[in-house]
């Protein structure tokens, strides 16, 4: 039977409702959507109790319950929960999605469908070069604004070429599997991507973490939002103990030992104690690892990943802007 409404028997959260099927912006022509979800908080708490009948315990229960699980890794319980996405993103950041072999995917195909022609551009704040840092990543500065011109100046033309040369190879019938293949990693993608909560919290640790490249950090934050809505208690859990909380080596916790006692009645700093950079090092940690400790004890601010319901689109509004940009060719050849 299909068509109408009815009661439904599944757990569901009104937040999730709110946004469920609505079109969330990222980057230039990209979007992240909640297709569909299954469980709740209530479902973690199911599995881990094994229990019967939603709505019999207090959410402060359920709330001790996921915050244990998730401080203690147990994570099975939230591999009950499912998230459905459908994202469009450039090939370069859906590579980056794809590293994470815990979802599964069906892609648009450019061989049976003509691909929008959509390519991202960054924009000049995120234009910056090489780290001096690391082996990986930008510098935090932007680059000259004279680059950047120059910069946009050659990817337009590239890009100007690309889908010059796919409409002219399509139009010609050449195979469509044929005809993208110089399409450039800027070109954007599609595809409906399925998730378990554990794996998405995982994905999304690495994902919204300061390390990581803006662009797929910008879909992770997005993302973030659409699981605070589904499953608010895990959210905050996974907050709390793995975007704000941190893993302490051997050495690291030897040298907080050395810094703080404790008693029955709490924690102090121990009189006259202090440890310099040649103390850390006695520890056993290499200098990279004392700037990391420092990095970890310094003040953060909590992140909220709130969506912006003012930005959501209509799945109508998106696909139009999709097919808008669709090469055309002549169907009666």
């Amino acid at each position: 039977m299909t068509g109408g409404t009815h009661a439904t028997r599944r757990p569901t959260v009104p937040a999730a409702e709110e946004i469920l099927g609505g079109y969330f912006p990222v980057l230039d022509h990209g979007f992240v959507a909640l297709v569909d979800y299954m469980g709740t908080d209530e479902s973690v708490e199911r599995a881990a109790r094994v229990s019967y009948g939603y709505g019999t315990r207090k959410v402060s229960a359920t709330r001790g319950l996921v915050r244990y699980l998730r401080r203690h890794l147990h994570t099975t319980p939230s591999e009950m929960v499912e998230f459905k996405f459908h994202c469009a993103m450039p090939i370069f950041v859906a590579r980056q999605f794809v590293r994470h072999r815990t979802a599964s995917i069906n892609e648009y195909s450019g061989r049976y469908s003509l691909m929008p022609l959509l390519f991202h551009r960054p924009e000049p704040g995120q234009f910056a070069l090489q780290s001096r840092v690391g082996n990986q990543g930008r510098a935090p500065e932007s680059a000259d604004p004279a680059l950047y011109r120059e910069a946009v100046r050659r990817w337009d033309e590239t890009r100007r070429r690309a889908a010059d040369d796919y409409g002219w190879l399509v139009g010609e019938d050449v195979a469509r599997e044929l005809a993208r293949i110089d399409l450039p990693l800027s070109t954007y993608t599609q595809w409906y991507w399925k998730i378990d909560l554990h794996n998405l919290l995982h994905f999304l640790s690495l994902r919204v973490d300061p390390h990581a490249q803006w662009e797929i950090a910008e879909y992770g934050r997005a993302i973030a939002g659409m699981v605070k809505r589904v499953a608010p208690l895990s959210y905050e859990a996974w907050i709390d103990y793995q975007v704000m909380g941190e893993r302490l080596s051997r050495a690291e916790v030897a040298a907080l030992s050395l810094l703080v006692e404790g008693d029955d009645e709490g924690l102090r700093p121990r009189a006259g104690v202090g440890l310099d950079n040649a103390g850390l090092a006695a520890l056993g940690m290499a200098p990279r690892e004392i700037r990391e400790l420092k990095a970890k004890l310094a003040p953060r601010e909590t992140p909220d990943f709130e969506l912006d319901l003012a930005a959501m689109e209509s799945a109508e509004r998106v696909a139009g802007r999709m097919l808008e940009a669709v090469p055309k060719i002549d169907r009666d050849r």
